[in-house]
């Protein structure tokens, strides 16, 4: 299944852990503290593709890919593609 509707539609559920933006951020040598802002505006891009595996949400844009969980819309972590 490869669709972007439900995690744009509960982009204000979008959050992440203190250890989660400290990881995202190490991850993809992001310089922003805001890294839910960021996550949600790479959401919103027109080229990003989102895939449903189990209870995660897979969402590839940019060369990264954001895992975030499907029922409470956690930001678990982000990774450059390899």
């Amino acid at each position: 299944m490869d669709t972007m509707n439900e995690p744009l539609l509960n982009l204000d559920r979008l959050h992440t852990t203190e250890q989660g933006v400290l990881r995202i951020r190490r991850n993809l040598s992001l310089e922003t503290d805001q890294v839910v802002d960021w996550c949600k505006a790479k959401l919103k891009q027109p080229g990003a593709s989102a895939t449903r595996k189990g209870k995660n949400w897979y969402v590839r844009i940019d060369g990264c890919i954001l895992t975030i969980n499907a029922s409470s819309y956690t930001i678990i972590t982000a990774q450059k593609e390899k």
